[in-house]
């Protein structure tokens, strides 16, 4: 009887989501949505249309793709704690982006939400998903986050998504990682790509902290898969970034005034192509 291999390579996600090597990927913060503490019961058209704007100004600068991101349901529930209002908003919204930009789309639900943002992806038509903790665990500021690659990729195929690509990060901003502390950097990395994940991600400590250059490298040279950094990421550093990673994900430095809540601000938007498309 034939071997089986346990894996096969991987096509290059960045190359094959986004048409080219080195992908600049914004994202629309959505604001507070039903069942979210500071929702106030905004009507979900305000709401679409904030996402609209945001999603139209990033297509318009030049932006590879998309992440369409809850980040205005601070502060954030544990995954079982969601209710499904969440991902029914978060569906419509990502769909009408996808249709209005025609850019590849990304889900992340807040916190570590993958079964939802699975869920979302499948119904918006996106492909792909972030996943800040996607194997091991730490703790995080919602307390203890145990990655379920398992479940995970479980549900993906039993809903029939398993085009839908994977981010996950490797070493999760807003948290301690003292129970995985006697692990490197690169044995982390090898952990995601082992649970079948197909892109790491590199993050600084909190939104709009930027991984340091010793970490990016470590996780790149620690696994064989695309590298992205998902924060703290600005015209200053881009360029030194692209030489090691093969993405970035921006968004706060590309708000208005650097605040992520804040709508995108096209002059700084034109102001972080213009290094990074010097940098690829």
């Amino acid at each position: 009887m034939p071997e089986v291999p346990v894996g096969t390579p991987k096509q290059n996600a960045i190359a094959s989501i986004f048409g080219r090597r080195r992908a600049v990927i914004g994202v629309v913060h959505l604001p507070p949505l039903p069942g979210a503490p500071r929702d106030e019961g905004r009507p979900m058209d305000e709401t679409l249309a904030a996402a609209l704007a945001d999603a139209r100004a990033y297509a318009a600068g030049g932006v590879d793709g998309l992440i369409v991101e809850n980040h205005g349901d601070i502060p954030f529930a544990k995954p079982d704690e969601l209710g499904p209002e969440t991902a029914a908003a978060m569906a419509v919204i990502a769909d009408a982006v996808r249709r209005e930009t025609r850019l590849p789309i990304g889900i992340n639900v807040l916190a570590n939400a993958p079964m939802q943002a699975l869920a979302v992806a499948k119904a918006s038509g996106a492909q792909f998903i972030r996943v800040n903790q996607f194997a091991n665990a730490y703790v995080a500021n919602e307390g203890f986050m145990e990655g379920r690659a398992g479940a995970v990729m479980r549900y993906r195929a039993r809903i029939h998504a398993r085009g839908v690509r994977v981010f996950a990060d490797v070493h999760v901003k807003h948290g301690a990682h003292a129970i995985t502390a006697d692990r490197s950097l690169g044995e982390l990395a090898r952990d995601v790509e082992f649970f079948d994940a197909d892109v790491t991600i590199a993050t600084g400590q909190r939104t709009g902290d930027s991984a340091s250059m010793d970490e990016l490298r470590a996780i790149a040279a620690g696994t064989s898969l695309p590298v992205a950094v998902g924060s703290g990421v600005n015209p200053d550093n881009v360029g030194e970034i692209l030489g090691v990673a093969d993405a970035v994900i921006v968004a706060s430095w590309l708000k208005r005034d650097g605040v992520w809540w804040n709508p995108v601000d096209a002059d700084r938007l034109a102001a972080f192509m213009v290094a990074a498309n010097r940098a690829r």
